[in-house]
């Protein structure tokens, strides 16, 4: 942690001290398919959702790798809360690229809490016949007479938006037509009270997470609140894409920890059926795999703790990570995760029958590694190519950088 920040300090604490209750919810999570309250009304009271709000709008700004460490503490005690939280930490500082106003409208309460949804599956419909082609953040607010619109309409829905049941605002993107016919996405910046959430979050991970569709129907965003999609990828004081995959990296690490230390205290007075090991810690079987767990884990945060190192170099820098860092960044911070998830795959096969027992924190950590792991922006083999495209030489092949 950053020691001469007693704010963030006090955050993580919190937090920690938390630790008990977020894990006993996790049966209640699952079963409503959402967090249960108390824990955001805990994590909000705790500073949480003020970690990556600006300073100058009475939140904590601070450096990414603090804002990592507390959300790895969630996951630690409870995955779906986890999860959430990382999704609205990691998203709650991407108004801050906006204009002013729409900084002063999503700002306000000095605590955020936002949800975001990057495939384009929406349509954004100017306002007047304007030329949207120059409808960009330098000019959207300018208003009437200018050529520019004043406004948009937003409608199409958005699957498996994380954290939609309990969010303040979304950033969604959506497809504007251009002059010359051209779709371009763009992001829309728009309160959730304009927007309706789906029941339909039936899942066997995640469960907790409350990851629904989310529609809009002729909502009308001010043309301050929209921005052109690469504008929003191409960062702030962090560059965005390896900014979110540290956070989300931190999540599934958090995760693994928890299942880890969930294994250690079941472990007393546990012998092997079947076999003359009346302490399973006398296995070697055991030992070995039980090593292999927490090496993983070490290794994964050793990863974790150089690119989070040099992502703060360059916001300090007041510099951009190339295209070489930012594949790297999503290579590493994906051989993370899965180095994660094959720690808590170890502990769970070593972890004997009764580890299915849905009262088993151990299983839901499980499963919900194994099913978060899945996310397009997580997968180990598309992250690896893209890594080694750019250690090859060749152009990434994707804008997701």
């Amino acid at each position: 942690m950053t020691r001469n920040d007693s704010g963030v300090i006090a955050v993580l604490d919190e937090v920690t001290a938390l630790v008990p209750v977020l894990r006993e919810s996790g049966i209640e999570g699952e079963e409503r398919r959402w967090i249960p309250d108390e824990n955001i009304e805990l994590l909000e009271k705790a500073g949480v959702f003020r970690l990556a709000v600006p300073r100058r709008f009475g939140g904590l700004g601070v450096p990414v790798a603090d804002q990592a460490a507390v959300l790895n503490e969630i996951a630690r005690a409870d995955s779906a809360t986890g999860w959430v939280s990382m999704i609205w930490v990691s998203s709650s500082w991407v108004p801050s690229l906006f204009p002013e106003q729409a900084q002063e409208e999503v700002y306000a309460a000095g605590a955020v809490r936002v949800s975001t949804g990057f495939t384009p599956s929406g349509t954004l419909t100017a306002g007047t016949a304007a030329d949207s082609e120059t409808a960009d953040s330098e000019t959207a607010d300018s208003g009437s007479g200018s050529g520019v619109p004043s406004d948009y309409t937003l409608d199409g829905s958005w699957k498996w938006i994380s954290g939609s049941r309990g969010a303040d605002w979304a950033v969604l993107a959506a497809l504007l037509t251009g002059p010359d016919g051209t779709p371009v996405p763009y992001a829309a910046l728009v309160p959730f009270s304009a927007l309706s959430v789906a029941d339909d979050w039936y899942s066997s991970a995640g469960a907790g997470t409350g990851s629904s569709t989310v529609t809009a129907a002729g909502v009308t965003v001010p043309a301050h609140r929209v921005l052109p999609l690469a504008d929003v990828l191409a960062g702030g004081d962090y560059a965005f894409v390896p900014y979110f995959m540290a956070q989300g990296a931190a999540a599934y690490i958090g995760m693994a920890k928890g299942a880890y230390e969930r294994f250690l205290e079941r472990l007393p007075g546990r012998g092997i059926t079947y076999t003359s090991w009346t302490d399973q810690s006398q296995s070697p079987l055991t030992q070995i795999q039980v090593a292999v767990a927490a090496n993983k884990i070490e290794a994964a945060d050793a990863l974790q703790e150089r690119w989070l190192r040099r992502l703060q170099e360059h916001a300090d820098a007041g510099t951009q990570p190339d295209l070489a860092e930012r594949a790297a960044a999503r290579g590493r911070a994906a051989y993370a995760v899965q180095l994660a998830k094959e720690a808590v795959d170890e502990l769970f096969e070593a972890g004997g029958a009764s580890v299915i027992l849905r009262d088993e924190p151990l299983q839901r950590f499980h499963r919900d590694i194994r099913g978060l792991s899945l996310h397009a922006l997580f997968t180990f083999t598309t992250n690896q190519e893209v890594h080694g495209r750019a250690i090859l030489g060749l152009a990434p092949d994707t804008p997701f950088l």
